[in-house]
């Protein structure tokens, strides 16, 4: 009897430990729609903790996705791509954190490809605040990508698992130079799942 007790419980914690996930789930609340995606902290360890911060310590505030970036709307740039960037934008503002080290698609394996998130930036070591979604596959954002002229790429960390047709609608508003001409507010940011951090 001891035993079958004993057996029922191992096959319960095995069953709780085979349903938990290291990897957390956020839902974006934006004036179009809820944009879901899942992060890879065991991938990008730095770069997730990062952008968790600022939604557990609600420095988000005031974050809207402003630039939008098509195949026509690039004609200074011989490597063209398609995204949507968000974030606090003003380079200012006071709930920004320190810069970053960077992580590459080398090191971390998260390729741009459709839905992925992944941190705007200048030189490597320099991503705080901003994020942008892949809108298909951008390899030229990668490793060894040229968009950049240092070849380091950007630091890719998630995907987006529920409102690809949100973010399309985004990269579809009027805009004048990359810029939107009326920004879409992202009101909250909320994480999902329990999970377990691996930082």
């Amino acid at each position: 009897m001891r035993y079958a007790s004993f057996l029922n419980w191992a096959l319960l914690g095995l069953f709780l430990l085979s349903c938990a996930t290291h990897n957390p789930k956020i839902v974006m609340h934006t004036d179009l729609g809820d944009i879901i995606l899942e992060l890879y902290p065991e991938k990008a360890p730095v770069t997730v903790e990062n952008f968790l911060k600022y939604v557990s310590e609600d420095r988000f505030r005031g974050a809207r996705f402003y630039r939008v970036v098509h195949l026509n709307n690039q004609p200074h740039d011989s490597i063209r791509i398609q995204v949507i960037q968000g974030g606090l934008m003003d380079e200012g503002n006071d709930q920004m954190l320190p810069p970053i080290s960077h992580e590459t698609t080398e090191q971390t394996g998260i390729l741009h490809k459709d839905g992925v998130i992944s941190m705007a930036r200048w030189k490597p070591g320099t991503a705080t605040s901003e994020f942008f979604i892949c809108i298909g596959p951008q390899p030229e954002l990668d490793y060894l990508g040229k968009r950049n002229p240092d070849g380091q790429g950007f630091a890719a960390f998630g995907k987006v698992v529920s409102g690809m047709d949100i973010v399309k609608k985004i990269q579809q508003l009027p805009e004048k130079d990359q810029l939107l001409e009326e920004p879409v507010w992202i009101h909250d940011i909320d994480i999902m799942n329990r999970y377990t951090p691996v930082y």
